[in-house]
């Protein structure tokens, strides 16, 4: 049964070895085994606590965790980790190809301007509206990363198979978890896109995207891992099969 702390936030098993931590549109996900955790991305700022909390509940503390796998360098991906380096030298990973950008969380490089994009669609205004309040305007970079690159990382719970899934950013990964029969999709793939409020898979909006061609032909690596459940960035899991999430997130494109 999902654990709903407060109206915005949701704590819940979504796989084996996998929780995700819902605090308002944002996810991340806590990767543990019987004596090991990590996370796959930091959400934001206001976020921090919240983690702490699910871990006591799983019977970690921040201090234990191995790593931060980030999905990708946007600044709601990234929110507390220079956190989390500061006060126990967490290692921060991310693809080489998003190393400038966790450098300069904020440094889109849309396919359209993203402040006239959010202007023109007031579906997104009510998740924009909660992540500025959870602290997206105030996120500061890490202290430093190190890389995410292809392959399996055998140091980190569950032993994921990183995927280089460019297009919404350069250095996009989803992660695959095949003993959990999941991927964390970060958002290559998403079943909310906070900039258009649309739900179902889907790329996410070109306000905020910087190759949406790239970014909807990259779903075919998702969907190639043949995992069941589908762990997005933004919006509720998917259980009906990656490939089926791919293929519906290829029909809706990027708005």
């Amino acid at each position: 049964m999902p654990l709903t702390l407060a109206p915005s936030i949701v704590v819940d098993r979504v796989a084996d070895g996998l929780h995700r931590v819902a605090h308002g549109p944002v996810n991340l996900y806590v990767a543990h085994e019987a004596t090991s955790v990590g996370l796959v991305d930091a959400g934001l700022p206001a976020t921090y606590p919240v983690v702490e909390e699910a871990l006591r509940l799983l019977g970690f503390r921040t201090a234990d965790l191995t790593a931060v796998l980030v999905t990708h360098g946007h600044f709601d991906h990234l929110g507390f980790a220079r956190r989390l380096q500061r006060e126990h030298d967490t290692p921060v990973l991310v693809h080489p190809d998003d190393g400038h950008l966790a450098a300069h969380p904020y440094g889109y490089r849309p396919r359209r301007n993203r402040f006239a994009f959010a202007a023109t669609h007031p579906g997104g205004w009510p998740h924009l509206a909660s992540m500025t309040r959870l602290g997206a305007l105030t996120v500061r970079p890490p202290l430093r990363t190190d890389p995410l690159v292809e392959g399996v990382v055998a140091d980190f719970p569950g032993r994921p198979e990183v995927l280089l899934t460019p297009g919404h950013t350069d250095g996009e990964v989803v992660l695959h978890f095949p003993d959990a029969d999941a991927v964390v999709t970060g958002d290559a793939l998403v079943t909310l896109d906070p900039y258009t409020g649309r739900r179902g898979p889907r790329a996410v909006a070109t306000g905020a995207t910087n190759d949406p061609a790239t970014a909807v032909a990259s779903l075919a690596r998702i969907g190639a891992t043949g995992a069941r459940v589908v762990l997005p960035g933004h919006g509720d899991p998917w259980y009906g099969g990656a490939a089926a999430a791919a293929e519906r997130a290829a029909v809706a494109g990027a708005a």
